[in-house]
C-alpha cells in the first residue's frame, strides 16, 4: 500500500476569511470543525487568527493570539493529530506552540519576522514555508517574473537554508510555492504543472489551492469552487504534491482514496 495522501484541514478563526467569511469565529464552533475535520480524515489541523487574501490589512499579534490559543489549548488533548499554527509572526507562534501545536506555517517564508526561525527551532517544531512575492496587501498589484519556477525555487531554497541553519529539522520542512500569493491566474496554474522542479529542494511539497480566484474566475460568482478544486489538488499530486490544503476535507478524503488506490495498482 502507498503512503497516505495527507490533508491539511483549514480552519479560520477570523471574521474576514475570503471563504469562510467568520463561520468559525467563534472558539467553540472552532474547536466543533477542528474535530470534525479529524473524523472526516484529515492529518494536520491549520489555525489562522488572521486573513492572508489579497488586499488584506494584518491584525495586532495580541489580538491574533487571544483567536487562535483558546482553540489549540481546547482540542490539543483529545484531537490525536498534529495542530499547525498559520502566522507570520514570531510572537504568535511561540504562543501557539506553547498552546499545543506542532508546526508553523509561515506565508512569508521566514522573511516578515527574523525571530520567526529561532522560535520554531527552539521548540523543535514543524514549519512550512511558502513563497510569496510582497505582502498579502500589495502582492497582486501586477505580479511579473522573468522565470516563475527558478525564482521561487531560489526564493524557497534561500528559506530552507534559513531554517536549516538556525536549527529547524531537515525532515520537518515543507515548502509551499504560494499559489495565489503573488501570482497571476496564469502563473498559479504553471506552478502546478513544475512543481518537480522543487523536487531536488529535498522537502515536502504542500499546495494550498481550495477554492481560490484560480479557480473562481473560471465560472460565475455563484459556482461551486470545490469540484475545481479537487481537479486540480489531483494534478498537483500527480505533479509532486505531497500535501495538500484544503477546507473540505471529506470530500477530498473521498476522492484521494481513489487516487491512492491508482498508485497502488500503479506504483
Amino acid at each position: 500500500m502507498i503512503k497516505r495522501i495527507r490533508l491539511m484541514g483549514i480552519l479560520n478563526v477570523t471574521p474576514d476569511s475570503f471563504y469562510d467569511a467568520g463561520r468559525y469565529f467563534n472558539p467553540d464552533k472552532a474547536v466543533k470543525r477542528a474535530f470534525e475535520m479529524r473524523d472526516e480524515g484529515a492529518d494536520i489541523i491549520d489555525i489562522g487568527g488572521e486573513s492572508t487574501r489579497p488586499g488584506s490589512i494584518g491584525v495586532a499579534a495580541g489580538e491574533e493570539i487571544d483567536r487562535v490559543c483558546p482553540v489549540i489549548e481546547s482540542i490539543r488533548k483529545e484531537i490525536g493529530i498534529p495542530i499547525s499554527v498559520d502566522t507570520n509572526k514570531s510572537s504568535v507562534a511561540e504562543a501557539a506552540l506553547k498552546a499545543g501545536a506542532s508546526m508553523v506555517n509561515d506565508i512569508s517564508g521566514l522573511t516578515f519576522d527574523p525571530e520567526m526561525a529561532g522560535v520554531i527551532a527552539r521548540y523543535k517544531a514543524g514549519a512550512v514555508l511558502m513563497h510569496i512575492r510582497g505582502t498579502p496587501e500589495n502582492m497582486q498589484q501586477d505580479p511579473r517574473y522573468d522565470d516563475l519556477m527558478m525564482e521561487i525555487y531560489t526564493f524557497l531554497e534561500n528559506s530552507r537554508d534559513r531554517a536549516l541553519n538556525m536549527g529547524i529539522d531537515a525532515d520537518k520542512i515543507v515548502l509551499d510555492p504560494g499559489i495565489g500569493f503573488g501570482k497571476t491566474m496564469e502563473d498559479n496554474y504553471r506552478i502546478l504543472a513544475g512543481l518537480d522542479r522543487l523536487k531536488p529542494l529535498n522537502c515536502e511539497i504542500m499546495i494550498g489551492l481550495s477554492r481560490k480566484s484560480l479557480l473562481g474566475r473560471l465560472y460565475d460568482k455563484d459556482s461551486d469552487r470545490l469540484p475545481g478544486t479537487i481537479a486540480l489538488n489531483v494534478i498537483s499530486l500527480m505533479h509532486g504534491a505531497d500535501i495538500i490544503r484544503v477546507h473540505d476535507v471529506k470530500e477530498h478524503r473521498l476522492a484521494l482514496t481513489a487516487v491512492e488506490k491508482f498508485y497502488e495498482v500503479n506504483p
